[in-house]
């Protein structure tokens, strides 16, 4: 499909990376870009690592409900709802306070074992974090969900939810493994608007509550979102060993015929189908 663009040299004993900075595009083509993504770098393309940013979109869970969705709140407030490939709950990206980044590559170059994947890739997350002033781990036990059609609010996982120094959510990361590929994303909150996250599900949640059990990042360190992009991209960058590269013509053009077909389309957003 994709000879892939520029991305770093590499050693000889793993794949080439490029990392791709913050771009903002439609729910389902950002959904598309990882699938594609994944594609290019089973065909011998470069792997990437990037930070993006949603225009306001609800994304869902593979296997969640579209009745969870308050559908006209969502039309209403101009909330894009689109689906992911990775399970969970919905996720409201802010397009202001949420910051999700992915990374895809192929099998061979990520452990095998998913705690040990998780722990390998959220580790340039925790550097970013703590570049910027923010002590964050792995919760340390599981917790009990307040709403489980709302990722936030779903029970955490040691395995992959991020809490803040104050033991509140602040990332969750989830991975699917399409081809011979591992595509893992995560949204980190860079700040909170609790009543729009909570208007999105078709239930009577507290804001209140939500912001009990969900921190963001501006609630625990004096940096601009900028910064935080900037930290966040830096980190992956490193870890990857990645040169800055960019989606060639013909990962776009496929991306956008996929978003047509799957991401944007009512028989994936709303039936699973697809």
């Amino acid at each position: 499909m994709s000879d892939g663009s520029d991305g770093g040299d590499g050693d000889g004993d793993g794949p080439q990376w490029r990392v791709i900075g913050e771009e903002r595009r439609s729910g389902p083509l950002t959904m598309a870009l990882e699938e594609v993504a994944a594609e290019t770098a089973v065909e011998g393309g470069p792997a990437t690592v990037r930070v993006y940013r949603w225009p306001d979109t609800l994304s869902l869970g593979v296997a969640q409900d579209a009745a969870s969705v308050d559908w006209a709140s969502c039309r209403r407030a101009g909330i894009d709802v689109t689906r992911r490939q990775t399970g969970g709950g919905g996720i409201y990206h802010d397009a202001v306070g949420d910051i999700s980044y992915s990374v895809v590559a192929p099998s061979d170059a990520v452990a095998s074992d998913l705690l040990e994947s998780y722990r390998d890739i959220c580790g340039p997350i925790f550097d970013a974090l703590s570049d910027l002033g923010v002590d964050a781990d792995f919760v340390g036990e599981s917790r009990d969900a307040i709403y489980d059609p709302a990722c936030y609010l779903r029970g955490l996982n040691p395995a992959h939810d991020v809490v803040g120094p104050d033991g509140r959510k602040l990332s969750g990361n989830a991975q699917y493994r399409p081809l011979d590929a591992v595509v893992q994303h995560g949204s980190i909150s860079f700040t909170r608007r609790a009543e729009r996250h909570c208007d999105c599900f078709d239930a009577a949640l507290d804001p209140d509550a939500f912001r009990e059990r969900v921190g963001a990042i501006d609630d625990y360190a004096d940096v601009t979102r900028g910064d935080a992009v900037d930290a966040l991209l830096s980190s992956l960058a490193s870890w990857a060993d990645a040169d800055e590269g960019s989606w060639t013509a013909a990962e776009l053009d496929r991306a956008r015929a996929l978003a047509d077909a799957k991401y944007g389309a009512e028989s994936w957003v709303r039936h699973r189908e697809g």
